[in-house]
């Protein structure tokens, strides 16, 4: 008797044992497959193998630039395509003028506001105040100096208008692309019937465009491997150590920003943040191992229809706001620049910074989607209120790279809270497809 109990003990403890390890062979299973899980291993891996090996991370910088081509070889259709359908799916261009007025009004604000925090932030700390200049290392900028020098209020201007809208599609650059499209969309919007099937014809080839998206990224986790990989490599974790302070102020500020300034947009339009940064994540660790927040663009366009956005107004509010409504770029832009000041010993008076502000407000939107257009804004605001010496802007060069995924990521959430506002001022927001989308992001979670 007591032979079949121990037997039947052991029997017990070994279907235990091998319900245990089924369980926990389904849940590997189950985090293989999973976007999040793979992008968060591959930025632990090319933070490791930058660190072990850095001539290996130099040499793996392909990687995370072809990642980013994919993505940049549709971003042009897809912003092309989701405006035009969003403004031909409102079918009034009264409504059209109202929605982006709101949008744009809501972007000068809390980019504004972004920039004073920043401004307060690095005026009480004063991360740049103890540094010896002597001591920085300094990298290359001449580049972005010319870039810089070219960037002034009318060059913006004359930028927004394409003369070959062919040409603005094959460089990638947005401004052109967004205002063609806003032509293009209230063009087939006045021709009335004539213009459905051209419609329905562009959004088949905009689903066509998304399952390319799709596609691409699978492929995520490499590229965001082979950039975080080359970051390290390339320019080393001790770069951040004689600039630490300010990439700390930085990264500091820009918590204080969302989870201040934009937990309260968001509860003042009814809306929760965490719930809504859970349903996102995937797309904010695309963005910090990518340091681009173009990356997730086409993502967040599906993400936020399903999140119970309209359609009409993700078309059109979305893709205006990667290049009006850089809210990360703007907090970077401004404690950098009285950072260089502090460390050239620049003791600028309040009417002094204040105008730094203003001509922020308006230098911020011109380099909207081209390469470097942190350095590029910064040198063209330097070289317009000469403040400090223009080649101080070399001292940053380091540590960019590292704060580039601060910003990025910040400028992804901005741009989706201010998404979710604008659908709630227009009364297009289902809120039943918000808590199915929230309790499919916390049950993927859990």
């Amino acid at each position: 008797m007591g032979c079949t109990n121990k037997n039947g003990q052991m029997q017990r403890r070994t279907l235990v044992c091998a319900e245990f390890s089924s369980h926990r062979f389904l849940m590997l299973a189950r985090l293989s497959r999973n976007l999040t899980a793979q992008v968060v291993f591959a930025v632990l891996l090319g933070i490791a193998v930058g660190v072990i090996n850095p001539e290996l991370g130099k040499a793996l910088k392909p990687l995370g630039d072809q990642f980013i081509n994919l993505v940049k070889m549709v971003i042009g259709p897809i912003i092309f395509l989701t405006i035009v359908h969003g403004i031909a799916s409102m079918a009034d261009l009264k409504k059209l003028g109202r929605v982006g007025g709101k949008a744009l009004l809501y972007f000068e604000v809390v980019s504004t506001l972004a920039m004073a925090i920043g401004l307060v932030i690095v005026n009480v700390t004063k991360p740049g105040a103890t540094l010896d200049i002597s001591t920085l290392a300094k990298g290359d900028v001449s580049k972005y100096v010319v870039a810089g020098q070219q960037m002034g209020l009318l060059d913006f201007v004359t930028h927004i208008i394409p003369s070959n809208i062919f040409d603005a599609f094959a460089k990638g650059e947005l401004l052109p692309i967004v205002f063609f499209a806003v032509l293009f969309g209230v063009a087939l919007t006045s021709v009335g019937d004539a213009g459905r099937d051209v419609l329905d014809f562009l959004h088949k080839i905009q689903k066509v465009f998304f399952r390319i998206v799709h596609i691409v990224m699978k492929v995520a986790p490499i590229g965001a491997f082979g950039a975080m990989a080359y970051t390290i490599g390339n320019f080393g974790l001790k770069t951040l150590l004689p600039l630490g302070r300010l990439m700390l102020d930085v990264y500091a500020t820009m918590i204080v920003f969302i989870f201040g300034v934009l937990w309260i947009i968001c509860r003042i339009w009814g809306f929760r943040l965490l719930p809504f940064l859970r349903y996102i994540k995937e797309e904010i660790l695309i963005v910090l191992g990518t340091s681009s927040s173009e990356a997730a663009l086409p993502r967040m366009l599906d993400k936020l229809e399903k999140y119970g956005c309209s359609r009409s107004i993700v078309g059109l509010v979305i893709p205006t706001g990667y290049s009006f409504n850089l809210d990360g770029t703007s907090i970077y832009l401004v404690m950098s620049a009285m950072f260089l000041a502090q460390v050239y010993h620049v003791d600028m008076t309040l009417a002094q910074q204040l105008t730094l502000l203003g001509v922020l407000m308006l230098t911020s939107k011109g380099a909207a989607g081209v390469t470097g257009s942190g350095f590029i804004v910064l040198t063209s605001t330097i070289a317009v209120t000469h403040t400090v010496p223009l080649e101080g802007v070399a001292i940053l060069l380091g540590i960019d790279r590292f704060m580039s995924e601060a910003r990025s990521i910040t400028n992804l959430i901005g741009n989706g809270v201010a998404t979710l506002v604008i659908a709630r001022s227009e009364g297009e927001f289902d809120d039943s497809k918000r808590a199915l989308a929230e309790s499919g992001a916390l049950n993927a979670t859990s």
